[in-house]
């Protein structure tokens, strides 16, 4: 069994890379388009962190808005995508 060790990415990073806001990476969070991502308990405070393929589905759900689709269109289509073609990009 091969182990490959994504690279982790914090919200701003995560956000940058996929074309979007951190807010609304919060929003589709908090409306259940997109998986919570991991958490890194650091004292008091707790961060999120986000693995390349999370970044895949989040670009993905960025180019459909982009496209026109709405929300909740755009996250359904993005999952259907990653879950058909096994992560292969978006044209």
């Amino acid at each position: 069994m091969e182990n490959v060790k994504q690279k982790c990415f914090s919200i701003g990073e995560a956000a940058r890379k996929c074309g979007v806001t951190a807010k609304q990476l919060r929003y589709w969070q908090d409306r259940k388009f997109i998986s919570e991502p991991q958490l890194v308990v650091c004292g008091k405070r707790s961060y999120r962190k986000y693995g390349e393929d999370d970044l895949e589905i989040y670009k993905r759900i960025a180019s459909y808005l982009n496209d026109g689709f709405t929300l909740p269109a755009a996250a359904k289509k993005a999952a259907a995508d990653i879950e058909e073609n096994g992560g292969e990009q978006h044209a």
